[in-house]
C-alpha cells in the first residue's frame, strides 16, 4: 500500500497541452503501478488539449471533479460536469477544451 499526499506530486509538462496543471498522482515512478497511471489536471478558463490522433494505443478515463469540460472526437462532442466520466478506447483521437469562466479540476486514468 502506498499513500500520496496531494503537497508531494510535482507537475508535468503534457504534451499538448495549455492552460493547465497536470500531477501525476500513480505510476510506475510514483507509486509503482505497471498497468496504468492517474492523474489530476487542472484546466484553466480557456485550456484544454490540443486534437491528439489516433495513433495513441492507450485507453483513458476522464472523470470530472469540479467544473464543467468539453472532449471532443471526430464523431462527437459532449461535455462532462461534476461527476460524470468519459472513455476513450485506444486509437479514439480527442480534444479538450475548457469553454467556460471557471476552473475545471479532472481525474485522468489512462493504462500503460
Amino acid at each position: 500500500m502506498k499513500k500520496v499526499r496531494l503537497e508531494q506530486v510535482k507537475p508535468y509538462e503534457a504534451p499538448g497541452h495549455f492552460k493547465m496543471v497536470a500531477l501525476r498522482l500513480h505510476g510506475k515512478e510514483e507509486t509503482g503501478s505497471e498497468k496504468f497511471w492517474v492523474g489530476l489536471s487542472h484546466f484553466l478558463p480557456g485550456g484544454g488539449a490540443e486534437y491528439a490522433y489516433e495513433d495513441s494505443p492507450t485507453e483513458k478515463v476522464y472523470f470530472v471533479l469540479d467544473g464543467e469540460i468539453t472532449i471532443k472526437t471526430k464523431k462527437e462532442e459532449i461535455t462532462l460536469g461534476p461527476w460524470e466520466s468519459v472513455y476513450l478506447a485506444p486509437h479514439e483521437g480527442r480534444e479538450i477544451l475548457n469553454k467556460t469562466n471557471k476552473p475545471v479540476t479532472m481525474l485522468v486514468v489512462v493504462n500503460y
